[in-house]
């Protein structure tokens, strides 16, 4: 294969949202960068089950749940 095909592929830093750090092989950046999440599992609601809502735009949200109600 040609050498100049594949992106470099090295070690970068990855600080979570709480300051935790761990080092990860990427081809982010350079060697030795650090990539500072805004987000991550630890505070995206989705992972920790925050109070996101559903809107029904449409009627969609009801349309599925009447599609779907004899299902479970």
């Amino acid at each position: 294969m040609k050498k100049e095909g594949h992106p470099d592929y090295h070690f970068v830093t990855v600080v979570m949202t709480d300051g935790t750090e761990y080092q990860t092989r990427s081809t982010y950046g350079a060697e030795g960068d650090r990539l500072v999440l805004d987000i991550d599992s630890k505070s995206h609601p989705a992972w920790t089950g925050g109070d996101g809502k559903m809107l029904d735009r449409g009627g969609r949200v009801s349309r599925f749940k009447d599609k779907f109600k004899g299902f479970m």
